[in-house]
């Protein structure tokens, strides 16, 4: 029988030993897999950001879009209609106790009856001498109040020493309010923080549309960096 052939054993690898090197072109092309991938998580990820806000800003959007084109259109020869307003007049006699002030008149105007909007300056003109031909005449002191909203205007006109107010209230068409809606006129601070979304998701979008463009690529971000920032002072030298 032949003697059994010997088994050369390895020694084991001591702890703390160093691993093998890797080659310097498999670290660098490892580092640049890295980047990429790194690079394509973020542009998914900027996407559905972009997506998120596009459909945050798609009605309101709209709306605004359409009442931009109306606003823009309001007068010269290219002029788009918005309805006509219906306008109401109304006499209503004062309380018992009268007013103190123009703020007075206009609280017991929102009471009495229930106007929605929100309340303007006031105007409140002193008595005063007036010439009438050969005659002269102290006019009496005058107050003047409006309470604007989107669907609807009221003013006030009051001549101090008369038993009544003179109200009139203006109407708007759908079309006028829907152009209220888009300037805030008579709105809360809601709503005009509830445009400023909008507004921030306009600029939200143009700066992910713009990165999304260029693919985070040194060459298109330096060219789009160039073209928004030359578009940017223009505006400023115009502006000044």
């Amino acid at each position: 029988m032949n003697a059994p052939e010997s088994i050369e054993l390895k020694p084991a690898a001591r702890a703390g030993a160093r691993p093998a090197s890797i080659h310097p072109m498999a670290a660098a092309e490892l580092a640049a897999r890295r980047q990429r991938s790194r690079r394509a998580t973020f542009i998914k990820w900027l996407r559905k950001v972009h997506g998120w806000i596009g459909l945050w800003g798609a009605v309101l959007g709209l709306l605004f879009g359409v009442t931009g084109f109306l606003l823009n259109h309001r007068a010269g020869p290219l002029r788009v209609s918005s309805g006509e307003p219906q306008v109401e007049q109304l006499q209503i006699p004062l309380p018992q106790n009268g007013f103190k002030s123009p703020a007075d008149m206009t609280h017991w105007l929102n009471d009495k009856l229930h106007i929605e909007g929100k309340p303007g300056r006031a105007r409140r003109e002193p008595a005063h001498p007036v010439a009438w031909g050969d005659h002269s005449a102290v006019q009496p002191e005058f107050w003047q109040v409006a309470i604007a909203g989107p669907a609807q205007s009221v003013q006030a006109e009051y001549w101090v020493g008369n038993g009544y107010v003179s109200v009139k209230r203006t109407q708007n068409a759908f079309l006028s309010t829907m152009n209220n809606l888009h300037k805030g006129v008579g709105l809360s601070v809601g709503w005009v923080l509830l445009i400023d979304t909008i507004a921030g998701s306009l600029i939200l979008l143009s700066l992910t549309g713009v990165l999304l463009w260029t693919e985070l690529n040194k060459r298109r971000t330096v060219g789009a960096a160039l073209v928004l920032g030359s578009i940017v002072a223009a505006v400023v030298c115009g502006l000044m």
